[in-house]
């Protein structure tokens, strides 16, 4: 209704109100009601609520759904539940990017050549207690395919570590690990969980985990869930970041996965 009082007012110098009415099938009484109406102190919170609201979502550029919004405005003092901001969103039809769920089918035999130290126990007790970690893969317009290798500390749930290149190489799977451990004062008897991946069953990489004291755990293979929090990770990466936008070059797509990763 405010958006035809609105309309109706912008070109009421032009048109008369009882024809724009008309042609907009709208009535008079409810134009000439809307003019004089005080919104009521509720109708202040709730809009001043959705302004606060659409600014958190824009600023987390989409990213955000009721839950986080609704954590935001708590943390700033605001007291609202979170039913009332997913009312409050679908009143603005604004919502979070959607993460389609990844069901996985296997038919393929167990690998067992490598240990799964793992096992799919993500949970630890502090930091720097159980690594994981992956490559994914970053397409640009000017240098085709980048490769982004990154590790993930399963207490916090946090990227330590990640480096990208131009290239899968062992150089890169190295370089994440090795920038996850600068500022851990010890790495000696962490567990470091990955999949089977030439880059990380490779004796370069093996020695350097080595080096470090560092305990390699395997995926089986095929089976995605064995490694389900960095994989979750990068699955989110590209749906919520990379897949919106088409990179010029590697510079552009390092920016803005720096931003991503760090922000």
């Amino acid at each position: 209704m405010n958006e035809v009082v609105a309309f109706i007012e912008k070109y009421k110098s032009k048109y008369t109100v009882k024809l724009i009415c008309k042609v907009l099938k709208f009535p008079r009484s409810t134009y000439y009601k809307a003019l004089v109406s005080v919104p009521s102190n509720r109708q202040k919170e709730a809009d001043r609520l959705k302004r606060k609201i659409r600014k958190i979502w824009v600023e987390s550029k989409s990213r955000y759904g009721a839950p986080k919004i609704h954590k935001a405005l708590t943390f700033n003092g605001e007291k609202i539940s979170l039913k009332r901001v997913q009312q409050y969103m679908a009143d603005m039809d604004i919502h979070s990017i959607a993460v389609k769920k990844f069901n996985h089918y296997s038919s393929k035999p167990i690998f067992k050549e490598k240990d799964n130290i793992i096992n799919r126990d993500f949970e630890a007790a502090n930091i720097n207690q159980k690594w994981c970690t992956d490559i994914t893969y970053i397409n640009t317009l000017r240098d085709g395919w980048t490769y982004l290798a990154s590790v993930m500390d399963l207490f916090s749930r946090k990227i330590i570590g990640c480096a990208y290149g131009t290239s899968m190489t062992i150089e890169l799977a190295v370089k994440a690990v090795e920038n996850a451990c600068l500022n851990v004062k010890t790495t000696e008897g962490i567990i470091l969980h990955s999949d089977l991946g030439s880059c990380y069953t490779s004796s370069e990489f093996e020695s350097f985990l080595y080096s470090k004291g560092i305990i390699h755990s395997f995926s089986t293979k095929g089976n995605p869930y064995d490694n389900a929090c960095i994989e979750s990770f990068c699955s989110v990466l590209k749906k919520k970041e990379v897949n919106h936008h088409k990179y010029y070059d590697f510079n552009a797509a390092r920016k803005a996965l720096f931003e991503y990763i760090e922000s």
